[in-house]
């Protein structure tokens, strides 16, 4: 198969498998936390080179589960409020957290309820719908996965 048709093919598998292309969701932790690619591969346990061939569509999955949870654990980091202000030293704590954890994944630690549909609920509770439009149009430049969160939660997602 044509190199072309085989990364269209991995992220469309991404897409069907982590809701989104891992390239999409990776990019938006190295802008949130202000690191390098090669930096949060160390962070998420995987080398750099295996990082960007999933990002690139290259590869179509990440094989261990103990990298991907430490991806959602770095993604929900994102959430905590010194994070979100662009704390650098906060950042620097959550990313050697995720960093330092040893996470396992099974049937009885994935949550029904997940952490983000928490945190929308909440920002549904405090802010109207247009506010949250408003404010993730304000922040997309600088912070697009919090302006995303905010878009989500402003369209009832």
């Amino acid at each position: 198969m044509e190199d072309h048709k085989i990364v269209q093919r991995n992220i469309a598998l991404q897409r069907e498998w982590y809701g989104e292309p891992l390239g999409d969701r990776v990019r938006r932790l190295v802008v949130a936390f202000d690191v390098s690619q090669a930096f949060l591969a160390e962070v998420l346990g995987i080398s750099a080179p295996m990082l960007s061939q999933v990002m690139s569509g290259r590869r179509a999955k990440i094989g261990n589960p103990v990298v991907l949870a430490r991806m959602i654990m770095l993604e929900r980091k994102i959430l905590v409020p010194e994070v979100a202000a662009g704390n650098r030293d906060a950042m620097l704590a959550a990313l050697e957290d995720v960093r330092d954890s040893r996470p396992t994944v099974g049937r009885d630690n994935i949550p029904v309820v997940s952490e983000d549909q928490k945190v929308l609920a909440y920002l549904r509770d405090v802010a109207e719908d247009e506010d949250l439009g408003e404010a993730a149009k304000r922040l997309d430049d600088e912070f697009p996965a919090i302006a995303d969160l905010l878009r989500r939660a402003g369209n009832g997602a």
